[in-house]
């Protein structure tokens, strides 16, 4: 009997990663969907990552799950209307969602979509992931804003989930 390779939970984490790049990219750029995709998996992900931390240890970083990439990427610009009004309605004091900066737009309309569409996964696995990700890239306010919007959209489109 073969056996089943473990999913690595990190791979999931790298493609949210890597698709908030494409996002970034595609708005920026205006790449195609399909361009991003092939670039990322046919180019990017040929060889291993791995870096050095600052005690000198080297460190391998997981492979992304390239079927929760796409599924991100495809799904966000598949459905960036309704994304994009859930968006909206979340942020305070009537600000407009083109004025955010355009990685945070990409952070997200990225968990607007798992918090939406991909239902099988947790509300609390996804608002963590995306505060982590703003943290990654900002130092001021981005990650309380994610928190705050994420959280008011699970509210509204998984309420049962967060009463669990």
């Amino acid at each position: 009997m073969a056996q089943s390779k473990k999913r690595d939970p990190r791979q999931a984490s790298a493609a949210r990663l890597a698709a908030t790049q494409g996002l970034y990219e595609i708005e920026i750029t205006g790449a195609t969907s399909d361009t991003i995709l092939s670039d990322f998996i046919e180019k990017r992900w040929q060889e291993l990552s791995i870096y050095r931390n600052e005690d000198g240890k080297i460190i391998e970083l997981a492979e992304p799950d390239k079927n929760k990439f796409s599924e991100i990427i495809n799904g966000v610009r598949k459905n960036s209307q309704k994304i994009d009004s859930i968006l909206s309605g979340a942020l305070k004091n009537d600000r407009d969602i083109q004025k955010l900066d355009v990685l945070l737009r990409a952070v997200l309309r990225a968990a607007i979509f798992e918090l939406f569409f991909l239902a099988s996964v947790p509300v609390r696995v996804i608002i963590n992931e995306y505060v982590e990700l703003a943290r990654a890239f900002y130092s001021e306010n981005e990650p309380s804003l994610v928190n705050g919007v994420l959280d008011a959209v699970a509210r509204v489109v998984r309420r049962q989930d967060l009463e669990r």
